[in-house]
């Protein structure tokens, strides 16, 4: 049977059975727990110095109302971290190049913040809608535009998670084909292609990174102007 390179992007089954919930519930049992002792070990130090630095460094520009969220926030970002990183591992699901997923993380928050902003600062909320001193003839467009603006943030921030591991995925999987197909034929050249795939690896490292923060990063600037 002959096998598409995106069937690595179907959600695993075991009679009939999908797995999706596990591959989701897998981070939190990786996740050390905290103890009672005065003195935790070196993981659980590091996991408290990275999550301390990313809370101070998203909240700070934030007002106190916004803190609220810290923990969903910071518990968002370590989930999403987690899925990234155990994707790139061989013969494993990434449940975050699922659309469907992504936008089910990315719609309710973002209708969170819109909620917030309308039912506390009604006219601060609205007035994004129309920029300052905009002349009476583009009024009406650009209500418009920023509308379709706001209903597009939840959309872009599913899409740009999504598209971003899939193409990553796609190009490790190609590389790693050429590498196989190129070993008997031309050795040299194949030496070269895993070299390139490599640095491709260690590159999809840093997005598996950059993705989860980016993802955080603009749902707390959108926090930011409704709080």
């Amino acid at each position: 049977m002959t096998l598409s390179f995106f069937d690595q992007f179907m959600s695993p089954t075991h009679f009939g059975i999908p797995l999706i919930a596990l591959a989701l519930t897998l981070p939190w049992i990786l996740f050390p727990k905290p103890s009672s002792r005065w003195l935790n070990n070196r993981v659980l130090t590091l996991q408290g110095w990275f999550v301390n630095g990313f809370t101070q460094q998203i909240f700070q520009p934030i007002n106190l109302g916004g803190h609220k969220w810290a923990a969903l926030l910071a518990s968002l970002m370590l989930f999403l971290l987690t899925l990234n990183m155990l994707g790139l591992l061989p013969y494993t699901f990434t449940p975050t190049t699922q659309l469907s997923m992504n936008m089910g993380f990315a719609v309710p928050l973002w209708l969170a913040t819109v909620i917030i902003g309308m039912r506390n600062q009604p006219t601060h909320a609205l007035a994004h809608l129309l920029p300052e001193g905009t002349p009476t003839p583009l009024i009406p467009i650009l209500i418009m535009i920023e509308t379709i603006s706001l209903f597009i943030r939840p959309l872009a921030l599913g899409v740009r998670l999504t598209a971003n591991l899939t193409a990553g995925h796609l190009l490790i999987q190609l590389i790693a084909t050429a590498a196989l197909v190129l070993l008997p034929l031309m050795p040299t050249v194949a030496i070269l292609t895993a070299t390139l795939l490599l640095m491709l690896t260690l590159l999809e490292v840093a997005v598996a990174m950059i993705q989860a923060y980016v993802f955080v990063l603009l749902l707390s600037l959108y926090l930011q102007e409704n709080v």
